[in-house]
């Protein structure tokens, strides 16, 4: 199901809480969400669709990949300054992003990944971290 995108900044500041196997149906939600604004997104966090949960979807070599609790283990140490935008805002702003990232989360199947991301995956996978903590780019 198509779900409408929050752009209530009240409920975006608001931290998330950890996913459970009974939030799975998010997963769907968010990939059908996301392919319906395919052309303006390339990342979304569950609380852009109403869910105060930490659950991302994300592009990554050009497939969709559903993160489930992410925390990211380690960074490069290396940062860049960025302008991100978001469909929950109006506008872009200016982050500092990591260059990679070594990223611990659950896929569909609740099955712990560890795996490094680098580039423009490893830049969306932080500003949707971000929408978990209620901080908005």
């Amino acid at each position: 199901m198509v779900k409408e995108i929050i752009k209530d900044e009240f409920f975006l500041k608001q931290k998330s809480k950890s996913c459970t196997k009974e939030d799975l149906y998010i997963a769907n939600e968010l990939l059908e969400t996301i392919q319906a604004y395919k052309e303006q997104c390339v990342g979304m966090a569950a609380n852009m669709i109403g869910y105060l949960k930490t659950m991302m979807v994300v592009s990554d070599e050009n497939k969709y990949l559903i993160l489930i609790n992410p925390v990211i283990l380690k960074t490069s140490g290396k940062t860049y300054q960025t302008e991100e935008g978001c469909l929950s805002l109006q506008g872009v702003r200016k982050t500092q992003r990591y260059e990679s990232i070594k990223v611990s989360y659950l896929d569909q199947d609740f099955k712990k990944k560890i795996k490094t991301f680098k580039g423009y995956t490893a830049q969306i996978i932080q500003h949707e971290l971000d929408h978990f903590e209620g901080k908005i780019i």
